[in-house]
């Protein structure tokens, strides 16, 4: 099994990690003045120096859409090997795109540039190992933080006695269909349906998840994955996400169709 690692994928916080990282690379190279550095006035820190921080900011968001195509590819579950190369294809590119901009900009119309062997070793090596634990604490504190608010959002569908319960976001709950003395909970794990019998009965869930809507006296769904209405033979059928169908009786038709409509606006 795959070890999982913190990944946090809303685009904000990313943002908040590019525009850390543009900061500190400008910090590090004002300070430490590697190579020709220390030969530039005032004005020329401030008009060159900038430029490597912005292009480093800049290459990491250039980056995020690889990042999260790694993400769906493994069905929305970060792993550690998804970090390592994102990390590692992250590091070459900039390695790379800072190699440029030093032969284009910094020294144009220059003769006799540093190498790149020689740069490698002496700025863009060093540079990295203080640049990347940035990016790594960040990353794994947006993580986390975004792991503990899904975790306090889960809700929990609990069995009768010693019978294991069902721990979820709502959003993945599809239905709630019960089986004589269970329910089967129909649900989503990534992008995968899942189906799950627990101990327990329907009215009990149906008072303690007032989100869910009653369709019929052996059916919950949740009105997020409503796709559409359906007639056959007469009957009402409520069409839920992933061809899920489920019955409406008459009872319950006229305050489903209000709420659906209500939720759905």
């Amino acid at each position: 099994m795959k070890q999982l690692y913190p990944f946090d994928p809303l685009l904000r916080h990313h943002f908040i990690i590019s525009l850390l990282l543009a900061v500190w690379i400008f910090i590090f190279l004002y300070f430490t003045e590697p190579l020709d550095v220390n030969e530039f006035n005032t004005n020329e820190k401030l008009i060159f120096l900038p430029g490597y921080g912005l292009l480093g900011g800049i290459c990491y968001l250039v980056f995020l859409p690889f990042q999260y195509y790694l993400y769906k590819r493994t069905e929305n579950k970060w792993t550690l090997i998804n970090e390592i190369i994102f990390l590692v294809s992250f590091a070459v590119i900039s390695i790379v795109v800072a190699r440029l901009y030093y032969l284009y900009v910094i020294m144009i119309g220059e003769r006799n540039p540093y190498t790149l062997g020689y740069m490698l070793k002496t700025i863009y090596l060093p540079a990295l190992v203080t640049i990347l634990p940035i990016i790594i604490i960040g990353r794994f504190a947006f993580g986390k933080y975004h792991e503990k608010r899904l975790e306090d959002q889960k809700i929990e569908i609990q069995g009768e006695g010693n019978y294991e319960g069902l721990r979820l976001q709502l959003n993945d709950l599809i239905c709630i269909q019960s089986s004589d003395n269970y329910i089967e909970v129909y649900y989503l794990s990534g992008h995968r349906l899942k189906k799950t019998l627990i101990r327990n009965k329907l009215s009990a869930i149906d008072n303690e998840f007032p989100e869910l809507l009653r369709t019929h006296r052996s059916y919950l769904v949740n009105p997020f994955h409503f796709r559409r209405w359906k007639t056959e033979n007469g009957k009402l059928i409520i069409c839920l996400n992933y061809d899920i169908e489920v019955p409406v009786s008459k009872t319950y038709q006229k305050d489903i169709k209000e709420a659906i409509q209500f939720t759905t606006n």
